[in-house]
């Protein structure tokens, strides 16, 4: 939970899943998603957190249809996905399912002909010319100043708007870090008197936990990667993991190994990650944190989706890793990963990732080979194998010792979940 602000309780041992209505069907709409709903809610998706469902700027537009994160309106529906009717009905019929909605919050940047321009330009930023500006590098947008009061009280009405006429469950705060912790203060205490909400904060800044209560795993992301390249070792995952863990307790990461910005800009998770894709998904479910799926994992995705054109996902009629993921999220729920110690076991190699989640007398057992080598034999030992377990994926049962010897094809990953007698 965040620091200053008590988590929302259907947040512990929840998952999201990341929706792209641009790319999500042919249509592009809220009501076209809203066919998914009972997919995904059979998967075990928990918190659907809506990419930037606001009108986009014309201005300086990327791309025939422009970035998502360059509004022209903060409180206003973009057409292309239908009308705030449409997506109340959207709400609506999620929360009827179980799901949570969180909507994605840019609190940064708008588009160059967003309204304020025009009504409230002392809003912006300005150049030693006077004119908008913007500190990224990114063309289509300009800065906002939150050194203007006037400005953060607007930006707080707007958010209030979505709560109290749509009903959503919580905000994914863009580039959380580029905004001053004051204001997220600010927003957090003045949305909460109106609803609790979930707050997820796109950085990597541990400060920023005193007002939400998850971010970003950047830093597992980014080493992960370096691991695969060979410029990087097991021990430097190792190391960041660690630094999560001594940061405040209440430090909850968001752990994925795709997202948006990565499918489109880095490349897949496949292009990524190659053969170790799938092994490293299953780590963000049982690692302590929340993990996230993107749309079109679960297809699996193996195409980079153009950011700011059409690009519409090609859904097979049962997603290939529907029941791969339906396992892994059932897997996140039990108290072993939503509260459990975490033991790792060291391995005579340095590419297996083996270790122990852990809540009184449910054990969860965790083998990942990252390498491409096969038959590679790993010795393990704690007390709490000493257990009947089952393989979360085969559904083949198995008793173990204290001591075990476990041998990994390449790329294998095996999950054990101890069995109640």
């Amino acid at each position: 939970m965040a620091i200053n602000f008590p988590t929302v309780s259907w947040a512990n041992g929840a998952n999201i899943y990341e929706v792209n209505i641009r790319q999500y069907t042919i249509e592009g709409t809220f009501n076209a998603f809203a066919k998914h709903l009972p997919r995904l809610k059979d998967m075990g998706i928990d918190i659907l957190w809506l990419m930037p469902i606001t009108p986009i700027s014309v201005e300086k537009r990327q791309g025939s249809l422009g970035s998502y994160y360059a509004c022209s309106s903060y409180t206003s529906i973009n057409p292309e996905y239908g009308n705030i009717n449409d997506f109340k009905n959207l709400i609506s019929e999620a929360h009827a399912l179980g799901f949570k909605v969180i909507i994605d919050w840019v609190a940064n940047h708008t588009g160059y002909d967003h309204h304020w321009t025009k009504e409230y330009p002392e809003f912006y930023l300005k150049d030693e010319q006077g004119n908008f500006t913007e500190k990224n590098g990114w063309t289509d947008v300009i800065d906002l100043d939150y050194s203007n009061i006037a400005l953060q009280n607007a930006m707080i009405e707007a958010m209030q708007f979505w709560i109290k006429e749509c009903d959503i469950d919580g905000f994914r705060c863009d580039m959380a870090h580029l905004v001053p912790l004051t204001f997220w203060q600010n927003a957090r205490t003045s949305c909460d008197k109106i609803k609790k909400l979930f707050w997820l904060a796109e950085c990597d800044v541990t400060e920023y936990h005193k007002v939400f209560d998850v971010s970003y795993a950047w830093q597992w992301m980014h080493i992960t990667e370096k691991y695969f390249k060979q410029e990087a070792i097991l021990n430097d995952v190792y190391k960041v993991l660690y630094q999560y863990n001594d940061k405040a307790e209440d430090a909850k990461k968001l752990f994925f190994t795709t997202n948006h910005d990565e499918n489109s800009w880095n490349g897949t998770e496949y292009e990524k990650y190659g053969d170790t894709a799938k092994a490293l998904a299953v780590f963000t479910f049982i690692w302590n944190g929340m993990p996230l799926i993107y749309s079109g994992q679960e297809n699996p995705n193996f195409k980079r989706l153009a950011f700011f054109d059409k690009d519409v996902i090609q859904w097979k009629e049962k997603p290939l890793l529907h029941d791969f993921y339906k396992k892994l999220i059932a897997l996140h729920k039990t108290n072993a990963i939503t509260i459990g110690e975490t033991f790792i076991l060291p391995t005579e190699t340095n590419d297996i990732i083996a270790f122990i989640r852990q809540y009184q007398q449910e054990v969860v057992l965790v083998l990942l080979n990252l390498s491409n080598k096969n038959r590679v034999q790993i010795n393990v030992e704690h007390e709490s194998l000493a257990n009947k377990f089952i393989n979360i994926f085969s559904g083949i049962n198995f008793s173990f010792n204290q001591k075990e010897v476990f041998e990994l094809q390449a790329f294998e990953y095996r999950v054990y979940q101890s069995v109640q007698l």
